[in-house]
């Protein structure tokens, strides 16, 4: 029994052995193979490793340049390119505007659809009246209330019916060319001969110097810079005086006239000297030895006896350095008789030698232009036939009864 368990645990050991011998075997065979791939993971895997650690490294330093080499010059570039056209676009608009303003010479002529379309009244009123078979009494009343109506003032109303009669009555039949003809004539009489020049040239060595006056409302400051618009057209160098301190936006309104036509504008502090800005402008205009040098002084009220002592002010400051060539004073043709009374009170202060009507165009009334004239003994010289740039037109007679009569 001892034997036959002696010889089974033999033949146990012998199995264990064998097995383990195969076990041992089959893993020796196994390990080669298993060894290659441990070599490659060691060798192929530890580069792989640190190419996938570089690879992984690689964008997190790439971002690093990509932000300090590439990023900084990307985010760069947009702000120059957007600083670019920035430092552009003032000059771009600019450009244009200071380019050629239309030209001033039949100006009038050809603004003509907008002067006709509001003086209907007067001229085509009178015409229609006129061509009434019978001129009786009652007819002529009419005429001279289609005058006073139109503003053309007691005085020029009575000598223009007076004429009118007299000359109907000569003529006899009355064909509507005869008498087309006759009261454009009339009319142009009416209007009687001026010098209608702007004075912009000096006697003396130095610029000539143009001062605008005016009621705030009339339109004085943009009428500023569309004379400096005129002058230039007509070839002429231009420095702007923004001598309106106490309008917190005019000296901004008259340096954007200026820019547009590239005259330089002189200007002071808000609430400054007007007297000091006019005789710096002046100044300035002698050095840079410009043509013309264009004054826009404060829209003060005619009721503030103060603020008119003051225009008188810079009027005697300016002329210091020489003669004041032209007073302009601006006025608003739709205010009637209310214009009158502020043309007498400018009148009193400074010498007004020529009137700009503005807002011809709209409701104004064409007879103000005679009226004006008569009662300052000056003549208009510019007319306002609309908000555009080259709007502001030199007044001719002939072309201003023509739109009121039609063709």
């Amino acid at each position: 029994m001892e034997l036959i368990l002696a010889v089974v645990i033999a033949l146990v050991v012998a199995v264990a052995v064998t097995s383990g011998l195969v076990i041992s075997g089959r893993k020796k065979k196994q390990l080669p193979p298993a060894e290659p791939p441990s070599t490659t993971p060691t060798i192929t895997a530890p580069p792989a490793e640190p190419h996938v650690g570089d690879e992984a490294e690689t964008p997190r330093e790439e971002p690093r340049r990509t932000i300090e080499e590439v990023g900084l010059p990307t985010a760069e570039a947009p702000e120059a390119e957007a600083e670019a056209p920035a430092v552009e676009e003032p000059e771009a608009p600019a450009a244009p505007e200071i380019e050629v303003p239309e030209p001033t010479a039949g100006r009038l002529v050809r603004l003509r659809a907008r002067l006709a379309r509001s003086q209907n009244s007067l001229g085509k009123g009178l015409l229609t009246l006129l061509s009434r078979e019978h001129l009786d009494e009652d007819t002529w009343e009419e005429i001279e209330e289609t005058l006073l109506t139109a503003d053309v003032g007691v005085a020029p109303t009575q000598e223009l019916v007076e004429r009118l009669r007299e000359r109907v009555k000569v003529l006899g039949t009355r064909t509507p060319d005869e008498l087309r003809g006759l009261l454009r004539e009339e009319l142009i009489a009416l209007l009687g001969e001026y010098d209608r020049t702007v004075h912009t040239e000096s006697p003396e060595d130095v610029p000539g110097v143009v001062m605008v006056v005016g009621v705030n409302g009339t339109g004085k400051t943009t009428t500023t810079g569309k004379l400096a618009r005129v002058l230039v057209a007509d070839g002429k160098s231009v420095v702007l005086g923004a001598a309106d301190t106490f309008r917190a936006a005019a000296a901004d309104q008259l340096q954007t006239w200026g820019d547009r036509v590239g005259a330089r504008t002189v200007r002071g502090p808000e609430g400054g000297d007007p007297a000091s800005i006019a005789y710096d402008a002046v100044k300035e205009g002698i050095a840079e030895k410009a043509d013309v040098v264009l004054i826009d002084t404060a829209g003060r009220l005619h009721t503030k006896t103060g603020l008119m002592d003051e225009l008188g002010k810079v009027k005697r400051v300016v002329e210091k350095h020489g003669p004041l060539d032209e007073i302009l004073l601006v006025l608003d043709a739709t205010t009637g008789q209310n214009g009158l009374i502020q043309a007498r009170v400018f009148a009193e202060v400074v010498d007004i030698t020529g009137i700009v009507l503005t807002k011809l165009d709209g409701t104004a009334k064409g007879g103000i232009v005679v009226a004006v004239q008569r009662e300052l003994g000056v003549p208009v010289k510019l007319v306002g036939l609309g908000e555009g740039p080259d709007d502001l037109a030199p007044f001719e007679p002939a072309a201003f009864v023509d739109a009121l009569i039609g063709d």
